[in-house]
């Protein structure tokens, strides 16, 4: 009967995304922001910090190498990250589409332990229409705003991103 109870909870609550390490099935998604938030983590998974970086925007012009190293040293202890989403909110601004999606992450590093994070990612898509010459730019996290929490996943979970 707990079981039952435990699937009907997962079925219910908000997208979890959760995985054994190393079986993460490939994921590339950039219909919506949720999907591509999921994307990044899939990437994170998998151990493709290449990949998981392009899902930002282009960083200031010769930072590039930097920024990417920097990133790889912030994800270089961590084994696996179980993620979950809330609803997401979207908002119009001089041809871009601002959209935020609440998160809270279970981040299980190499050692075995376990650290929680709470907060929100803004993701940008510039209007296609509005790009008339190449590199086409594609929906992008604008910035990620996580602060370390403790507890159970569903608790920390922001009920929205507004500010």
């Amino acid at each position: 009967m707990k079981l039952l109870v435990l699937a009907a909870f997962l079925l219910a609550s908000p997208a979890l995304a959760q995985e054994p390490a190393g079986e993460a099935t490939y994921q590339d998604d950039r219909s919506d922001a949720t999907a591509l938030i999921q994307s990044f983590y899939n990437a994170i998974n998998r151990h493709e910090l290449t990949r998981a970086f392009s899902y930002y925007g282009e960083p200031e012009a010769g930072a590039e190498a930097q920024a990417f190293q920097d990133f790889v040293a912030g994800y270089s202890d961590t084994d696996f990250v179980t993620l979950l989403t809330g609803d997401e909110t979207s908002e119009g601004a001089a041809g871009s589409i601002y959209t935020s999606v609440p998160v809270a992450i279970d981040a299980l590093g190499t050692d075995g332990t376990h650290t929680q994070f709470s907060g929100c990612y803004t993701i940008r898509l510039v209007q296609p229409a509005n790009q008339s010459e190449p590199p086409y730019r594609p929906l992008h996290i604008e910035k990620g705003e996580l602060e370390e929490a403790s507890g159970e996943l569903t608790s920390l979970l922001p009920a929205s991103c507004a500010e």
